[in-house]
Formats: structure tokens, sequence, C-alpha cells
């Protein structure tokens, strides 16, 4: 029995197939950063996440020198995990759901639902440079994974790449972040 893909997943292009797989991979990591920012927590689970979040964003930042730095060096890293070939969308989604978690917990000590915390991040155009990071990252792990076992080592020219415009990308975004922050926003 051979696997019957979708006829438009048949007709597309590889260029084409790939923006349908970040764009797949982009809405399930979404869902599963819903799930997570639902998870039931305890009002102290939820403070000692916070307390936790809060002290590694003030500790880090004096470390790196420069808040920016911290964010990107973070991120960027967080980002290189999903790249790796054959683990890379599971452990993506692992740190997609701990990220809803957070935002979660964050909700719960603030004392808003999580739709409010998850509508802010929409919002924030952050969200969309990361996620879209993150989804390339995931996706491009797939693509790797499939090509690999094909011996098709070209792939691996095309992941530098991506790799490359990630970093530019999240480098963007951290600097984004730091100035929001400072802003208190």
């Amino acid at each position: 029995m051979e696997l019957q893909y979708p006829v438009f997943w048949r007709n597309a292009s590889s260029k084409r197939k790939r923006i349908y797989l970040i764009i797949i991979v982009f809405i399930i990591a979404f869902v599963v950063t819903v799930i997570g920012s639902y998870v039931p927590l305890s009002h102290s689970d939820a403070q000692t996440i916070y307390n936790q979040e809060n002290a590694t964003l003030t500790s880090h930042k004096s470390s790196f020198g420069s808040l920016t730095a911290y964010l990107f060096i973070n991120n960027f890293s967080l980002c290189l995990l999903m790249f790796v070939p054959f683990i890379g969308l599971i452990v993506g989604m692992f740190i997609i759901f701990d990220s809803g978690l957070a935002l979660g917990a964050i909700s719960t000590v603030k004392g808003y639902p999580p739709v409010v915390a998850l509508i802010i991040e929409v919002i924030l155009p952050i969200f969309w440079l990361e996620f879209l990071c993150y989804s390339v990252a995931m996706a491009e792990s797939v693509w790797l994974s499939r090509r690999l076992m094909q011996r098709r080592w070209y792939e691996l020219k095309n992941t530098v790449i991506l790799i490359g415009v990630c970093a530019a990308i999240l480098l963007g975004s951290a600097a984004l972040e730091a100035w929001l922050i400072g802003i208190g926003v």
C-alpha cells in the first residue's frame, strides 16, 4: 500500500512543497502553543515558572552584556536544535509546548485568561518572526531528514542558507524584543 498525498502536494514544485510544509508546521506549532498555555497549573507552580523566567532573564542579561545578545543566543540556540535531522520537529514541538506553558503561567500569575496572553503575543511582530524561524527550522529538519535518507547531500547547502536567514531574522527579533522590554511593553 503506497501513501497517497493530497493533489495540492502531488502537483506542487519542490519549492512550493517547502512553503506548504512551513505553513503546516507553523499551524501545528501554534496549536501546540495554545495547548501548552491552557495546561492547568496551580498558582504556586505558575508563580515558580514565572519567577524562573524573570530570574533567567535578569541573570543572563548581565552575563551576556546586553539583553539583545541574550535573547538572540537563546532563541538561535533553540532554533538550531529544531534544524537537527530526524529529531528537530519533535524537539521543536516540545520547546514550543514549553513556551505555551510559560505563557499560561504568566497569565495565571498576572490574573488574566491564557487567551489574553495569546492575543498579546500574536499582536507583537516578535511572535511572527520567531515562529516563522522555528517553523522554517522544523520543516527543514523534516526535509533534510528525507533528503539524507535518499542520500541527497545537496540539501545541506539549503540548510546552511536557511540557518543564516533564521539567524538574521532572530537577531532583528531579539533587538526588537529587548527594545520593547526596555520601554516596558
